[in-house]
């Protein structure tokens, strides 16, 4: 067995399901924020109970999330030492400015936001719950920062000596393009997570009690942001493939089926490949829709796969640097597919909302049931063009994926790890499935009792 293979599947498993969690996290704390403002604002019971219940569902996540994420980190010294000692120059600065500032953050604020109801005051409190906010989205630019410098290596310089990559300029680090269009994205898809959530939940009570006001606004809420989180995620998306197309040409060829350089490329809409010689069998474009996606003109050039191919091997030498081009032409097609499915649903619920039905059409509330898994299969597909897609590089365009695995590390090691991971986060998974699941069924109305509305009221 290839140490190697295991190590790429443990990191591939563990960092996925992680992910289940980040954007949920993200996008939950910002419209637990947004439903406190409302609050604050008003004074209106049902904005406190859905701000309490959504919260509950949140803080959940987020405790789930932490635990996965210390595993993720532990894996660059355990399987990828040699990745790590080579990267590790750059990789401290992001990696520390998170933890020690933006992990504490919102760490700090969370523990005034859940013990500072009658502590704090309204504006004070309202205050912790955008700093909890501001911390997820702090924190998830520095990962997404040092996840950005293997995509596109910039401000540094490689030892002679060492051979280790040396940080030569911060800035250059973390004002990375590459950087900034992930952040964007990422940010956008993580609302449109948590609006599918709370949109699934409130569609469920709906269907039970069309008159409860919380869920009708949360609906209501909920569409909205769907809609404007999917219109920024195409947007979004849009100015990724450009840098893409800039930064990793190669991506974006395999991304496309695309085998030898056009101008104009089309978009494939649906393609059979003939990796093997490089070429397709069978593959419907859309005239100019490629040239347009990665170059802002209808008659811009897109490099293929096959002079990629050639230009690496002179550069490198001998060695196949096509990434495994079917799952990432998949992947992709199935990531913008339910991208436009939820600007779809968002767009119906926000016309609902218009006409104030958003609580009383049965229809919209059976198909948003149906959306749950959605946002969250689309990010493990965004995930998967994104890292496979630089494959066969770990640093693009510097180290091999290849040479940066433990190499003092056996296979059946990484695999009783690897079984062992799997196993707990089972179990997590079950725990924080049957946690989310009940309290999401047991709603909002249980969140204070008329005492602690006329507390409320008067806080």
């Amino acid at each position: 067995m290839d140490p190697l293979l295991v190590a790429r599947w443990q990191f591939g498993i563990v960092t996925i399901y992680h992910f289940i969690f980040v954007p949920l996290t993200i996008g939950l704390a910002l419209l637990v924020a947004v439903l406190e403002t409302f609050y604050v604002r008003t004074k209106d019971p049902k904005y406190l109970q859905a701000t309490k219940f959504w919260g509950k569902l949140f803080l959940i996540n987020f405790a789930i999330g932490v635990v996965t994420g210390i595993v993720q980190e532990f894996q660059f010294g355990m399987n990828w030492s040699s990745y790590s000692r080579y990267v590790g120059d750059i990789f401290g600065a992001p990696l520390a400015i998170e933890g020690l500032v933006a992990f504490f953050l919102e760490s700090t604020f969370i523990g005034l936001w859940i013990f500072g109801w009658k502590r704090l005051s309204a504006r004070q409190h309202l205050f912790s719950a955008w700093m909890v906010s501001l911390g997820t989205m702090i924190s998830a630019f520095w990962i997404l920062t040092a996840n950005a410098w293997m995509q596109r290596p910039v401000g540094y310089e490689i030892n002679s000596a060492t051979g280790r990559a040396e940080l030569t300029s911060f800035l250059d680090v973390a004002t990375n393009t590459v950087a900034w269009v992930h952040f964007i994205h990422t940010i956008f898809f993580s609302v449109l997570t948590a609006a599918v959530l709370m949109l699934v939940v409130s569609a469920w009570h709906l269907l039970r009690d069309r008159t409860d006001g919380v869920y009708t606004f949360s609906a209501g809420l909920a569409s909205v942001a769907i809609l404007l989180s999917s219109l920024g995620v195409a947007f979004s998306g849009h100015w990724m493939g450009q840098v893409m197309t800039q930064v990793q040409p190669m991506k974006m060829a395999a991304a496309e089926a695309l085998w030898e350089t056009e101008q104009p490329a089309g978009f494939s809409l649906f393609a059979i490949g003939d990796v093997a010689n490089g070429r397709n069998h069978i593959n419907i474009v859309i005239p100019k829709a490629l040239s347009l996606l990665a170059t802002n003109s209808f008659d811009g050039e897109v490099l293929g796969i096959n002079p990629l191919q050639a230009e690496f091997e002179a550069e490198h030498g001998p060695g196949d640097y096509i990434p495994p081009v079917g799952t990432i032409y998949w992947s992709f097609r199935l990531m913008i597919g339910i991208g436009f499915l939820l600007m779809a649903l968002g767009a119906w619920g926000t016309y609902l909302l218009w006409k104030k039905r958003v609580g009383t059409v049965t229809w919209f509330h059976k198909i948003a049931l149906w959306s749950l898994a959605l946002p969250f299969l689309a990010n493990v597909f965004g995930w998967i063009v994104t890292e496979i897609g630089r494959q066969p590089w770990v640093v693009y365009g510097e180290l091999l994926v290849k040479d940066g695995v433990s190499p003092s590390v056996s296979a059946g090691e990484v695999l009783t790890s690897l079984i062992g991971f799997t196993i707990l986060y089972g179990v997590l998974a079950v725990v924080d499935f049957y946690l989310m699941s009940k309290y999401a069924k047991e709603g909002a109305t249980g969140e204070q009792t008329p005492d602690e509305v006329a507390q409320a009221l008067a806080y």
